[in-house]
């Protein structure tokens, strides 16, 4: 199924946090926490402005992101997590 998100909005597949601490230890799933990584699989062609004009949009396909913790909308394609953001939900780019 293909995604295509409408103006400001970017879709986000989430990546999996490591899953053992740098001790060693391995955390059980009921401690691990909400990943707030991921990679931008597609991006909207930004918000209408009041000149009429897009926005232009700071990601592009390809960059690994990070987002709010509880910003987007999480949903599962394909046996993969998603989630469908607003570009205001993006705080970072990893390089």
């Amino acid at each position: 199924m293909a995604l295509k998100p409408l103006g400001d909005k970017i879709i986000v597949e989430i990546v999996e946090e490591p899953q053992q601490t740098a001790g060693g230890i391995f955390l059980p799933d009921t401690a691990k926490e909400k990943s707030q990584r991921g990679k931008v699989l597609s991006v909207g062609p930004g918000k209408v402005l009041d000149n009429g004009n897009r926005e232009p949009m700071d990601v592009k396909v390809g960059d690994t992101v990070v987002f709010a913790k509880y910003g987007g909308t999480e949903i599962s394609i394909d046996g993969k997590d998603l989630m469908i953001m607003s570009l205001r939900d993006i705080h970072a780019i990893v390089d």
